[in-house]
């Protein structure tokens, strides 16, 4: 690997880094926001978006003029090729954090009510999942990817059970409809990130070992 490559890929590295720890604190303030009701953290949350999409679209051009100027091959390739799958999985899961703090407005706007479920619990274990997923990619450390694939069960879980205790509040209190939708799709996204942040761990034990394991994880 020559010296002019080896310093692209150390920047590419930290600009992902970069990215992930600004995607990681959109998800907290989405979170919080939620469980506190904050409308103004929430629209902060929606007002950074688009400096994540730019941040995302410009690390992607990044990656494609290292490909077409180095032509790496191995192991070199394999890392741009990650880099190239988590920032577009972290671009996502920015996207799912806003669509967690639009339903802090949602919640304002037809009546907050008691959760049916934990989101405060929810949200830091899908935060803990993010936060292995990075380290993983930090370390390169195949243990801790593989923790954050046996935790996507536990959310997967939990979001099945907030789903029975949905329909069974529905049918209790139907004049809760509303709010009660809100809260469901918070459990959707949620989920949806837990989903995001296995992929990312599954990247990582791609870069590490050269295989594919999605599915068989």
């Amino acid at each position: 690997m020559t010296i002019h490559l080896q310093h692209e890929l150390e920047g590419l590295k930290q600009r992902i880094l970069s990215l992930a720890s600004t995607v990681e604190e959109t998800v907290q303030k989405g979170v919080r926001s939620l469980v506190e009701g904050d409308i103004a953290l929430a629209e902060e949350v929606v007002a950074g978006d688009e400096t994540i999409d730019a941040l995302e679209v410009d690390l992607e051009e990044e990656c494609l003029k290292i490909l077409a100027l180095h032509q790496p091959v191995a192991a070199d390739l394999r890392f741009i090729i990650v880099v190239l799958k988590i920032n577009n999985d972290l671009e996502r899961i920015a996207d799912l954090a806003v669509n967690v703090a639009e339903r802090t407005r949602g919640l304002a706007e037809v009546g907050r009510i008691p959760a049916p479920f934990d989101i405060a619990s929810m949200g830091r274990k899908v935060e803990v999942m993010l936060e292995k997923s990075l380290d993983a990619l930090v370390r390169l450390d195949r243990e801790t990817a593989l923790q954050v694939c046996a935790l996507d069960d536990e959310v997967d879980a939990q979001h099945k059970l907030t789903y029975t205790l949905v329909k069974t509040q529905i049918r209790q209190h139907a004049e809760r409809l509303d709010a009660l939708v809100q809260y469901l799709s918070v459990s959707r996204h949620l989920e949806r990130i837990a989903d995001l942040a296995t992929n990312i761990a599954e990247d990582v034990l791609y870069m590490i070992e050269g295989e594919i394991v999605r599915h068989t994880v």
